[in-house]
């Protein structure tokens, strides 16, 4: 499911004011982690993600590599943070703007 503009300027703006609860170091990206931000996307839905200085790779590249691991969709990419979102199969708490267009 792709998100519309509506859609993810609604999440961006849920997603601003959220804290960031997990940060891609030098360590980068492992199976692990990968399981882990699965399990907060069905807990949460929407997470937010800084990627330190240390980290060998970009916030855009992290987004894109999680993404494709785990079914979400990139919300915002800005500087070292980006947020992603995936629908809760079990655990639904946001309500998304329709996706009509006029």
């Amino acid at each position: 499911m792709a998100l519309t503009s509506k859609q993810r300027a609604y999440l961006r703006g849920i997603g601003h004011v959220q804290s960031a609860i997990f940060q891609v170091g030098k360590g980068g990206i492992n199976d692990n982690f990968i399981k882990q931000i699965d399990e907060a996307l069905e807990a949460r839905e929407l997470i937010k993600i800084t990627v330190l200085e240390t980290a060998l790779t970009s916030a855009r590249a992290v987004s894109e590599e999680l993404c494709a691991a785990t079914g979400a969709e990139p919300v915002q990419c800005i500087g070292n943070k980006l947020i992603i979102y995936r629908e809760s199969e079990n655990n639904k708490k946001i309500e998304l703007p329709s996706a009509s267009k006029r």
